[in-house]
C-alpha cells in the first residue's frame, strides 16, 4: 500500500529531511510512503495570500494520485488520537485504500482543497511549521503501523 504525502515546501533543513527519512525507513515494505513536494507559490507581483493559496491549492490537486483518498491536514481540522489514526491505517490496509496526506504551506491549505478533502485532521491544536508537520506525520504514520503490529515502539 502507498501512503502518499504531498508537501508544499522544499530544500528543506537537513534535520527535517533526516527526521523524516529516520521514520518513513522504518515503515514495513507493503507500507511505502512517498513524499511529493511542491515549491510554495511566489508571494510577489502584488499577489494576494489568497490568490497565493488558490493556486498552491491548484496544483495540490493535480499531484494527489488518481483514487487517492485525500486526507488534509489542518489545525482546524477534527482532533485523531495515535489510537485512532492506526484504526484508520487498518482500515485503509483492509480495503486497499490509498491515502494522501496534504501538507499546506505557510498559509495554510486553500479552501479548494479543504473542499475536496475526504477527511480534514489536525495533528496538533497549535499551528506547526509545515516542515516539522512531515516529521511529526511520518511519527505518527510509523506509530499506528507499531500499534497494528503489536511493535513496542508505542506504550500506553
Amino acid at each position: 500500500m502507498r501512503l502518499a504525502i504531498i508537501a508544499v515546501g522544499h530544500k528543506m533543513p537537513g534535520w527535517i529531511q533526516e527526521g523524516f527519512n529516520e521514520y518513513t525507513r522504518r515503515m514495513p515494505p507493503e507500507l511505502r510512503v512517498e513524499l511529493t513536494e511542491l515549491k510554495p507559490d511566489d508571494r510577489g507581483s502584488g499577489k494576494t495570500v489568497e490568490k497565493a493559496k488558490a493556486l498552491e491549492g491548484e496544483r495540490i490537486l493535480a499531484a494527489v494520485p488518481d483514487g487517492a483518498t485525500l486526507i488534509a491536514l489542518d489545525e482546524r481540522g477534527r482532533s485523531v488520537t495515535t489510537q485512532g489514526l492506526s484504526v484508520m491505517l487498518s482500515e485503509w490496509m483492509r480495503d486497499g485504500t490509498a491515502p494522501a496526506f496534504v501538507i499546506g504551506g505557510a498559509d495554510g491549505l486553500s479552501e479548494a482543497v479543504k473542499e475536496r478533502a475526504n477527511k480534514l485532521i489536525s495533528l496538533s491544536v497549535m499551528t506547526l511549521p509545515h516542515a516539522l508537520a512531515r516529521v511529526l506525520l511520518a511519527e505518527q504514520l510509523y506509530r499506528a503501523w507499531s500499534i497494528l503490529a503489536k511493535h513496542p515502539y508505542h506504550r500506553e
